[in-house]
């Protein structure tokens, strides 16, 4: 005996097997970029805590909704950076200080999670992290080392590199007001990108306390089959609410995940 099914029935199971099949066969960077990026932003403090950190969230939050990435903000990154979890995100992102308390396990994931192809980006202070694991310096590419110019002085940046998509909308030059470290144990310009610098014929290098030669402010390296990007501004609110940084951390994850070139 032969079944009789509904016109509309038949034709609604015709075109979705047309779509399933469709889909199928697209290509994986195409059904990749079907779906949101996943980011892990991690604002976790054990050392001192900025005042910016809500409005930096509130702001990372809105970047991702408009880019296209599904951002989860976490105070607990051992809850979060494990082998099991690592596994569904795309990029990470470090406002930290302090020593976070990750297991060793959990540290050789994160590591791990980068080489294999992922994107990390800290953001000023996350040099100012994990002074007692050397591997994170290494990977970040320098630590924290004094802030002779605070948020209150005056200074003048200078963009070193207009072809990269995080930086090629920056002027030549800028002043601004910002809290600018210097770095120590840094990895050096054979070893990374830089982008962005301190402009010392610019600024005043008489401040108390200025060490270092180099005054790298943000920088990119090839980690594995990864890429670790470092950006040393955000520490003031004008900052972050600056159309040109929200620009800058936008490119940034667009091209740390393969987005933007």
């Amino acid at each position: 005996m032969r079944t009789h099914y509904p016109r509309i029935l038949v034709l609604s199971l015709l075109v979705t097997a047309f779509l399933f099949s469709a889909t199928a066969q697209l290509p994986a960077q195409q059904v990749q970029a079907q779906r949101k990026s996943k980011l892990l932003f991690v604002t976790q403090c054990k050392g001192f805590r900025h005042a910016v950190l809500h409005q930096a969230e509130e702001i990372m939050e809105q970047i991702g909704a408009k880019n296209g990435f599904d951002v989860t903000i976490t105070q607990m990154a051992e809850k979060y950076i494990t082998p099991a979890t690592l596994k569904s995100y795309d990029v990470i992102v470090f406002y930290t200080t302090g020593e976070l308390p990750l297991s060793d396990v959990q540290k050789k994931a994160l590591l791990d999670w980068i080489k294999s192809g992922k994107f990390f980006y800290g953001i000023h202070s996350a040099t100012d992290t994990y002074y007692k694991w050397p591997e994170y310096g290494q990977m970040i590419g320098g630590y924290f080392n004094k802030h002779p110019w605070t948020q209150e002085t005056q200074v003048t940046i200078k963009t070193e590199d207009k072809s990269h998509p995080v930086s090629r909308h920056l002027p030549d030059g800028w002043s601004m007001k910002e809290e600018i470290y210097q770095i120590k144990d840094f990895i050096g310009r054979d070893k990374t990108h830089v982008l962005v610098s301190l402009d010392q014929t610019k600024t005043d290098m008489t401040k108390p306390g200025v060490e270092a030669k180099d005054f790298p402010l943000v920088w990119w390296h090839d980690y594995g089959k990864g890429k670790v990007m470092y950006n040393a501004m955000g520490h003031r609110p004008d900052v972050w609410a600056t159309e040109w940084y929200q620009t800058m951390t936008a490119n940034a994850l667009k091209w740390g995940t393969g987005q933007m070139k």
